[in-house]
């Protein structure tokens, strides 16, 4: 695969040769970007302990808090906890999806394979997009199977086909925003240790939101941390569209979810993919 990275860079130098107006660009951009994603998803598909890893987590939560804890569990305003969990579930599978994308990054960084990519004639962009791209991709198949398991174990989305669809667009698409933190973070840290100790930062993030329990629930500050984290918003908007229990407090955020599911990832990603980006370019050859 890496050769194919190595053809598609030459080729991009020959085209950039010929013609270097925007249209050019823009086409080895995608073009680069596109191989990146294909070494990516073959890695991907060749290592299943890693999907096994990043699913296994989830699974075993909805195991422990839907039938551990789940009959110690309240939803205010009624209803049944586990059509409550299983939105929250597949936020926080999203939220902590950014851990894997730095580990991957930092990863490549230290075998060598980013340096060899910069010393490739190939868009400066593509090795950034092309992993944000593949990620998502693997974060969808990642949700399909959470899905699944939530069907088996009596879930179900009273929304319609279009909110539901909806519902899972909006975790993809907080997926999508973190991809660019999670980036920016391995390409800040200097190890693979120090990347796995993020899991530090990805844990609270995920859980100190409305993923299992309903801000109003939590003492003053812990609720108003929880109410606007961004999981929050998108796991209360997912609710909604589902038509499972949301437990929708008083405040302005939390009345707003679904605007604010939208917002969120849309500030996420302009801050946080430039910042990648120019690191990535800054890195030294």
């Amino acid at each position: 695969m890496e050769s194919a990275v190595s053809t598609g860079a030459e080729g991009a130098a020959g085209g950039a040769a010929d013609d270097d107006g925007p249209a050019a660009r823009l086409y080895w951009a995608v073009a680069d970007c596109w191989t990146i994603v294909l070494r990516g998803l073959t890695h991907y598909v060749r290592q299943p302990s890693n999907i096994a890893w990043q699913l296994g987590f989830p699974i075993v939560s909805v195991l422990l808090f839907g039938y551990v804890f789940g009959s110690a569990m309240s939803v205010p305003g009624g209803g049944d906890y586990r059509e409550f969990l299983m939105p929250g579930m597949f936020g926080m599978t999203m939220a902590m999806g950014f851990m894997n994308t730095a580990y991957a990054v930092v990863h490549e960084s230290v075998k060598g394979v980013t340096d060899r990519f910069r010393s490739m004639p190939m868009a400066p962009s593509a090795v950034v997009t092309g992993r944000g791209v593949g990620d998502l991709i693997a974060a969808s198949l990642d949700l399909l199977v959470l899905g699944v398991t939530a069907l088996a174990i009596g879930w179900r989305s009273g929304g319609g086909l279009l909110a539901t669809l909806a519902a899972f667009g909006l975790f993809l698409l907080l997926r999508f925003a973190l991809i660019w933190v999670g980036v920016l973070l391995g390409l800040l840290v200097p190890n693979e240790e120090a990347a796995g100790s993020l899991f530090a930062v990805a844990f609270p993030f995920a859980m100190i939101s409305s993923a299992f329990v309903a801000p109003s629930l939590m003492p003053g500050w812990l609720g108003t941390l929880a109410a606007w984290n961004p999981v929050s918003s998108t796991v209360t908007a997912a609710r909604e569209l589902f038509g499972n229990p949301a437990a929708v407090g008083d405040t302005w955020i939390e009345q707003n979810a679904l605007l604010m599911s939208v917002v969120w990832p849309i500030v996420i990603t302009a801050v946080f993919l430039p910042l990648a980006v120019r690191r990535y370019g800054r890195l030294s050859r």
